[in-house]
């Protein structure tokens, strides 16, 4: 006769639920801090309430000044915000890798790999948030963002932007990382680990592809307003939808087309 299941074999047995549970948890939170501007001067909602057209940023006063703790402030907000726009694109990979760890050898950890291997595919977006917060610094010393409203301070520079992340768009190295983006099972094929180490650095592997993918788009957050909530939720759907569409190439390209006519337009309005 079968012994019973005690509640330890049931949660084992329903990996691919706790780890669906912890990446909307996770999502949730996020996205919780990043509506609400922790320690921020203003809350995106009322950042993305005062927007004003690209290039044109209400004028609200001095900007704040980048000590340490600033610094510091300004990085956990992109990447808590980075957090909340990358996971749910990374979920078909990471809930893939769960199911198939479960019908492994290590089954008995397939939960807890799971979620080593998110962890990799954040600490990779947390690389990005330091450069971000970086780029964000340097710019607003140079005049470039409105530091209040963290918004790019002239139409020609948002142009510029929005053209550059078209023109990537149309790049080799945007084709090869979305195609092992939007390729999970080819990913986890080719790039197979063992143990909680090869997790980790399997997420980190496919988080590297995503951010080599997506970081133009990204920066296009400067010309919307970092804060800004319609480009930021705007921004994860359509790097969701990227990864999930059947020609994501084709969907790339001609998104790239549309930005680099929009960073035209903006560039000859502003004359």
């Amino acid at each position: 006769m079968q012994g019973s299941i005690g509640p330890v074999e049931r949660v084992m047995a329903r990996d691919t639920l706790v780890v669906t549970v912890a990446v909307l948890t996770i999502v949730l939170l996020a996205g919780l801090y990043t509506v609400n501007g922790v320690g921020m001067n203003m809350s995106a909602l009322d950042m993305t309430r005062m927007a004003g057209p690209i290039g044109d940023p209400m004028a609200m006063g001095e900007a704040q000044t980048w000590a340490f703790g600033y610094a510091l402030l300004v990085f956990l907000m992109w990447w808590v915000m980075m957090i909340a726009m990358m996971t749910p694109s990374a979920a078909p990979t990471l809930l893939l890798y769960t199911a198939l760890k479960r019908h492994s050898s290590e089954r008995a950890s397939a939960t807890k790999l799971g979620l080593i291997f998110l962890a990799g595919y954040l600490l990779i977006w947390g690389g990005f948030s330091l450069l971000a917060t970086g780029a964000h610094w340097g710019t607003e010393k140079l005049g470039l963002v409105d530091g209040p409203m963290m918004v790019l301070a002239s139409r020609p520079t948002a142009g510029v932007v929005l053209i550059s992340a078209g023109l990537f768009q149309f790049s080799a190295l945007k084709t090869a990382c979305l195609k092992q983006c939007s390729s999970p099972a080819a990913f986890l094929t080719r790039h197979r680990r063992k143990g909680s180490g090869g997790a980790l650095l399997m997420g980190m592997h496919h988080g590297a592809f995503c951010f080599g993918c997506c970081w133009a788009l990204m920066a296009l957050l400067f010309v919307g307003g970092i804060m800004n909530l319609y480009w930021i939720v705007g921004l994860a759907l359509y790097v969701l939808a990227e990864k999930i569409i059947p020609k994501p190439r084709f969907f790339s390209r001609l998104t790239g087309a549309l930005l680099i006519g929009w960073g035209i337009w903006c560039i000859f309005t502003s004359v």
